[in-house]
């Protein structure tokens, strides 16, 4: 009998659903009838709750933050598995990220009620889908709370600052990783490998009567298939999901001081975006962007209604999401060529049926200069067009690996961060490879998320045959790193790590010349090279600023002798073609 009563006890042990129900799980937003967010630390201790109370929710704490303190990620799964290959081949992943600008925290709140709504019942779980979430990601700024600095935002009474906690937009650093934060977030990304990433925002920009925009990733950047899928299926499903729950939603209105009826274009997310960089492991991307003038209560309970329909796409598309992000991936290795730089495509546009409010440009009587003044007094729904189809401008071909010497470790630290394969020479090796010289660059004048920002990159080529050392990178392009390789690796990509700075020590000569020593040299070379001499004085009869600055003679031939260093401007990053 004994025996029987505990046999009964352990299998009610492990059928129930529910590890403990004690708990109140209505969310500071509910109980502030939608004028609070939740704190960092109360958001916290709900997750942590939850999982305790449902066995359907996990919570793990997951490497570092800049203010000390971890992240989390919160996983559901109806079927109570947490270990992420054993489920990735059946189940689709959505990864939600929450508070990247904790002032825009519509959701952190959202998802809260989202995953307590799936485990008490008051929504049925989704059966091909697998949601994971980090509660807060920028945790400094959320700890830095304050009622003042979201200037256009009407409410919640208290929020986090944008900047983290050295002061960084977390959603401008996935590429460069300058923080502890996006280092994190790139162990978790490889960790769970969504199918779908939703980043959770609010506007800036224009007023108009929506409550949600969404910002998906750009499709043409997206690529191939799963971009037409993307721009075809997903979105187009979304929004009349949306419309048939009485919930209106245009894409995000990319405007500023001037008004939407105009026409605007999609925003290109580079990959120091986070959406921008999830494309380059072919994920599904999408931001959120709740409009910043309306209520705080209307805001969180339209990201949650469009969290929740985005999770019943991919339910009921989540075979063909795999299979079309399996082809993705064959597409980009397929590829002879690469896009770096886009452009609008103006051959092609879409037309929005637009639900904006009147705006004008009156007098001012603060400045006396004209501004921007709507009139929500006299809505109107107008088409305007919509600039959504982009074109490559700059494209390099994918070689068939890169070389990277070990003391570039600052970047080889990313790479292998990002689950780049990679293997070191065993001894030293000799190559034939494609080797890039700086042409030019021009570099922005302030500063920006820590860095001065390089842009117009040009690159002269040259064959060459070079000797690695023993312990130097060979890193073929054939692997799912591919297209982060190419985005990083190429010094023209608008987020390579050459236009970040990585390599900003290649442009700085180490050695020089000192004139009076150089000059009788620079005769001595000339007297030695009758064509080198022709092609100074040719170059002083055309150029007039050359020919009367003598300096610049000297340091012209300085550049044409073998006393010149071969690193100045030689990009440290070599191609295997």
């Amino acid at each position: 009998m004994r025996r029987l009563i505990l046999l009964l006890l352990i299998i009610t042990s492990c059928t129930s659903k529910n590890k403990k129900t004690n708990t109140d799980f209505t969310t500071v937003f509910e109980k502030s009838q939608g004028l609070e967010t939740a704190t960092y630390e109360q958001t916290i201790e709900y997750y942590s709750d939850l999982a305790d109370s449902y066995s359907e929710i996990s919570m793990k704490a997951i490497g570092e933050t800049d203010s000390g303190k971890p992240l989390h990620i919160v996983t559901l799964n109806p079927d109570r598995k947490f270990d992420f290959d054993s489920f990735r081949e059946n189940k689709r992943i959505i990864l939600i990220n929450n508070g990247i600008h904790p002032g825009e925290s519509d959701g952190i709140d959202a998802t809260m009620m989202l995953f307590r709504d799936y485990v008490n019942g008051a929504l049925t779980l989704p059966e091909n889908v697998v949601l994971v979430t980090i509660p807060i990601y920028n945790v400094g700024g959320s700890l830095n709370r304050n009622s003042t600095t979201r200037t256009n935002q009407n409410g919640p009474k208290e929020y986090g600052f944008r900047g983290n906690a050295r002061n960084f937009d977390l959603n401008r650093d996935f590429i460069k990783s300058d923080t502890k934060n996006a280092r994190t977030f790139a162990e978790i990304f490889h960790l769970v490998r969504p199918d779908v990433f939703i980043d959770n925002h609010v506007s800036n920009g224009a007023d108009y009567q929506y409550i949600l925009t969404h910002l998906f990733t750009q499709h043409n950047k997206l690529g191939g298939e799963l971009g037409n899928y993307l721009h075809n299926k997903m979105m187009p499903k979304l929004e009349q999901k949306l419309v048939d729950k009485k919930w209106d939603i245009t894409p995000y209105v990319n405007v500023f001081n001037r008004t939407p009826e105009q026409g605007f274009s999609q925003f290109m997310d580079s990959p120091r975006y986070s959406t921008g960089y999830t494309t380059l492991f072919n994920t599904l991307g999408m931001m959120v962007e709740t409009h910043m003038l309306k209520p705080y209560k209307q805001r969180v309970e339209g990201t949650y209604e469009l969290m929740k329909s985005m999770i019943e796409i991919v339910d009921e598309d989540a075979e063909l999401i795999k299979t079309e992000r399996a082809k993705a991936n064959d597409f980009f290795l397929a590829q002879k060529n690469y896009p770096l730089q886009w452009t609008k495509d103006t051959t092609k546009t879409s037309t929005l049926n637009f639900k904006g409010f009147e705006g004008e440009f009156i007098d001012s009587d603060l400045t006396g200069a004209k501004r921007l003044k709507y009139n929500r007094n006299k809505p109107f729904v107008k088409d305007v067009t919509y600039s959504n189809y982009f074109t490559p401008t700059v494209e390099v071909t994918i070689p068939k690996a890169y070389v990277i010497p070990q003391g570039m470790h600052h970047v080889i630290d990313l790479l292998e961060l990002n689950r780049a394969e990679m293997i070191q020479f065993e001894k030293d090796t000799t190559l034939t490879v494609e080797a890039y010289k700086i042409d030019s660059y021009e570099t922005r004048k302030n500063p920006y998320e820590g860095h001065y920002l390089h842009y117009n990159t040009k690159v002269t080529t040259e064959t060459k045959e070079l000797t690695f050392k023993a312990g130097d990178y060979l890193i073929q392009t054939d692997q799912p790193a591919l297209r982060y390789l190419l985005e990083t690796l190429e010094p023209q990509a608008p987020d390579s790590f050459f236009n970040w700075n990585f390599f900003d020590t290649i442009l700085q000569q180490k050695e020089g010349f000192s004139p009076y020593v150089w000059e009788d040299k620079a005769a001595l070379l000339l007297k030695m090279n009758p064509q080198l001499q022709i092609q100074f004085n040719l170059k002083k009869s055309l150029n007039k600023d050359f020919a009367d600055n003598w300096y610049a003679q000297l340091d012209w031939l300085h550049k044409q002798s073998k006393n010149y260093e071969t690193a100045h401007m030689q990009y440290p990053v070599y191609r295997v073609n």
